[in-house]
């Protein structure tokens, strides 16, 4: 069967170069918006429009769905003999991704009997490393209105209210972000200004802001860290935000609740077919699985099999017919996690040319800041790696929009990831740039479904066209969505205000509080229950994974509820820490390990073998390279001014010209100015600097610190700003002169 195409050819009518392109039932609804007396800046909340009736037919439709697990999820184990079990499902989706996810919450709420299968975790590959934005694609609307493309408009106005629908039905996972385009040339002011106030045109009334023009004072005081030679001005417009793994988890967890069987690490080695007596052809029946944890197999079968595994949607298509040709060339999109302050806290960038053409998002989020993203051909792989060059590629472009006054620095780069987009397109292109982010659907000539390409904004409604023809093609009995305003894991009971009840109520720290919240929606209290009491007067419970981040103990204990089963599941999915900090997750990781290990029964091999998995999980796939590894790559560059510098520092604490210093010597330096750090710590500290592990830090190796440290490849180096404050300390304790004290007198 041909594709089909996901955008919808409609005929429009009006006059003008607008009227033409957008309809004249469009350009109403943009006046109603502008001078209908709604506020100036709508939010969802106050639109009474397409996005409000989504939420009254959900009101209208909810008593009709069945939710058998409302009070409680299942477990993974009863879930793995549901997909045994059961003589034959109506839909099994194999993928748990944004899509696949979305097609399960889809065909389960139409009251089809539905099963989903994911061979790694749920959201462990693109879906989770995305830019986290829920947007309609600004930079597609002006190909399409440049090139009078009809196809990509729609797919603009179908991500618009879907970015409305989303920011909705997970209020606590996603927000509106207001995102800044600086202008350069005043020809660009008008320019820029006549695109985006034709997003929020397209938008109509699900526009979540409207955009807005700032002069080059007012651009700079609320992006005080932007260049400001030859800044003329600034435009503002809205796009929303959200926890992008987490949100995937709450759509697959919303299709638990509505009685799919569900199981990650379950693998498909093969399909199921079965002769046709009426066609006589072979027809897709099902799927032949593996436990990956387990190793056990077993089959599931399934009137319908839906491929909506992304970036290997080629591999599951040849499962059913290996002579097929390629539909998806991957592309790659490397981005990197630096410090908050680079950007203000709730103001995001937008760099519309790059170097070389492409863009560049510097985005608030999770109180740190996102900086992507590359687009480059890749191969498939499960464990994408962000390349040294990509991530050098963002600093540069960086450094081109922000304040001199701003070093970026290499050794700020705290965890760095590369998404593959499942880029839809022919065999023979390779301009990555210039595919449309489109998606289309498939059904082989053995019934395999195949939903491929789109983007994460659009997950629902792709997953609703590809149960529309799904249940078409095989006559499966079954009415309209009802995806559409359906809430979604944690969104009931959620208010802006919970968490001060989470403060109240269970004493937690007000900043856990609010993390909580956010993440968990109106589920936190269950996780706030479950913290135990940590001993102090304040907080009374909830004690962190590691001091700088409010991820507490008991997160590790609900992920498990929450169907993880690997260390990784929590540092980079459950909680996003491998996805902020590498150095910070590396750290929690045995207290993470031993809290698994206490409540899914691992043995000592089994902790050791979790334990490394994740570290080389933070080290391959989140971009981690370690003091030693930095260190190793910096040669030394210090004119003689610093070298003598550094020496009269080193000196100070290797009082016998050893050349050398241990964690004997710093201590002794350290109880001289009344500072206590106790040994292993001390030891970890010298540790990232002994780049030869003789449990020794030579002046040699010092010096390299300090030159990675002047170069920017290392950053926040605890030795470093150990030494240099010691001997500060030292210094403003030496003994005054005679002469200077004149005298004595």
């Amino acid at each position: 069967m041909a594709f089909r195409k996901a955008a919808k050819r409609t005929a429009i009518i009006g006059g003008g170069a607008v009227a033409a392109f957008l309809g004249l039932s469009q350009l109403s609804e943009y006046r109603k918006t502008q001078f209908g007396g709604l506020s100036p800046h709508p939010t969802p909340h106050d639109i009474p429009t397409k996005h409000g009736m989504a939420r009254l037919a959900h009101v209208a439709a909810e008593a009709e769905l069945k939710v058998p697990f409302a009070s409680g999820l299942p477990t993974r184990q009863a879930q793995l003999s549901a997909l045994r079990d059961e003589e034959e499902f109506d839909v099994l989706v194999v993928g748990g991704g944004a899509t696949g996810s979305g097609c399960a919450l889809d065909s389960v709420t139409r009251n089809l009997k539905t099963a989903m299968v994911e061979r790694d975790d749920f959201s462990s590959g693109t879906s989770s490393r995305s830019t986290k934005l829920i947007h309609g694609g600004v930079r597609y609307l002006q190909k399409a209105i440049m090139k009078l493309d009809y196809e990509q408009y729609m797919m603009v106005k179908e991500a618009l209210h879907e970015r409305a629908n989303l920011l909705e039905i997970a209020p606590h996972l996603s927000g509106p972000l207001p995102i800044m385009l600086p202008v350069y040339k005043w020809w660009q002011l008008p320019y820029y200004w006549a695109g985006i106030k034709m997003y929020d045109l397209v938008a109509g009334s699900q526009c979540v802001k409207s955009s807005y023009v700032l002069s080059k004072s007012r651009a700079l005081e609320l992006f005080p860290m932007l260049k400001r030679d030859k800044l003329v001005g600034a435009i503002v417009y809205y796009d929303g935000q959200h926890n992008d793994a987490r949100m995937n988890l709450a759509i697959a967890l919303t299709a638990v609740r509505h009685g799919a069987a569900v199981a990650n690490y379950t693998e498909v080695l093969h399909l199921l077919k079965k002769n046709d007596p009426q066609t006589g052809k072979e027809r897709v029946c099902g799927a032949h699985c593996r436990d990956v944890l387990t190793g056990d197999e077993f089959d599931v079968r399934a009137k319908c099999v839906i491929n909506a595994t992304g970036p290997f949607t080629d591999s599951l298509r040849k499962m059913d017919n290996d002579k097929l040709e390629n539909i998806c060339q991957p592309s790659a999109g490397v981005h990197i996690v630096i410090p908050g302050y680079y950007s203000p806290d709730n103001m995001g960038l937008l760099d519309p040319a790059t170097s070389d053409g492409r863009v560049i998002f510097f985005l608030p989020w999770q109180k740190m800041t996102i900086a992507g993203t590359t687009d480059s051909p890749t191969s498939v792989t499960a464990h994408p790696t962000p390349s040294e060059d990509d991530i050098n590629f963002i600093l540069n472009e960086i450094r081109h929009y922000l304040s001199p006054d701003v070093e970026v620095r290499r050794g700020d780069v705290l965890a760095a990831w590369s998404g593959i987009r499942p880029l839809v397109t022919d065999p023979n292109s390779k301009d990555t740039q210039s595919i449309c982010r489109n998606h289309i659907v498939n059904i082989s000539d053995s019934g395999l479904v195949t939903i491929a390409g789109g983007k994460w904004t659009t997950y629902r409604s792709m997953a609703v066209e590809t149960l529309d023809a799904a249940v078409k093609a095989h006559g499966l009995t079954a009415g309209p969505s009802k995806t559409d305003g359906l809430m979604l894991e944690g969104a009931k009971g959620w208010t802006p205000t919970l968490y001060i009840r989470l403060v109240q109520d269970y004493g937690l720290e007000n900043e856990v509080a609010q993390h909580l919240a956010s993440t968990y929606g109106g589920k936190a209290f269950d996780v706030a229950k479950m913290a135990k009491v940590t001993g102090k007067r304040w907080p009374i419970v909830g004690k962190r994974l590691v001091s700088e981040f409010p991820y507490i103990e008991s997160e590790v204990v609900y992920a498990i509820k929450e169907y993880a089963c690997t260390a990784i599941d929590v540092i980079a999915r459950r909680t996003r820490l491998g996805f902020l900090n590498v150095q910070a997750a590396d750290e929690a990781l045995p207290r993470i390990v031993e809290i698994m290990a206490k409540h899914l029964d691992w043995s000592e091999d089994r902790k050791k073998t979790e334990l490394e998995a994740a570290r080389t999980f933070l080290h391959q796939e989140m971009g981690y390279r370690s003091r030693s590894e930095a260190l190793n790559k910096t040669e030394i560059n210090l004119d003689y001014q610093e070298v003598m510098r550094y020496k009269t520092r080193f000196h100070k604490f290797d009082k016998d010209n050893k050349g050398f210093i241990t964690t004997v010597d710093v201590q002794r330096v350290l109880q001289n100015i009344n500072l206590q750090i106790d040994e292993d710590s001390l030891h970890d500290i010298l540790n990232e600097v002994d780049l030869n592990k003789n449990g020794q830090v030579e002046f040699d190796e010092f010096l390299q610190l300090m030159s990675a440290v002047k170069k920017g490849q290392v950053s926040d180096s605890r030795l470093a700003i150990l030494m240099k404050a010691a001997e500060q300390s030292l210094d403003s304790r030496a003994p005054i002169s005679v002469d200077r004290s004149g005298g004595g007198v």
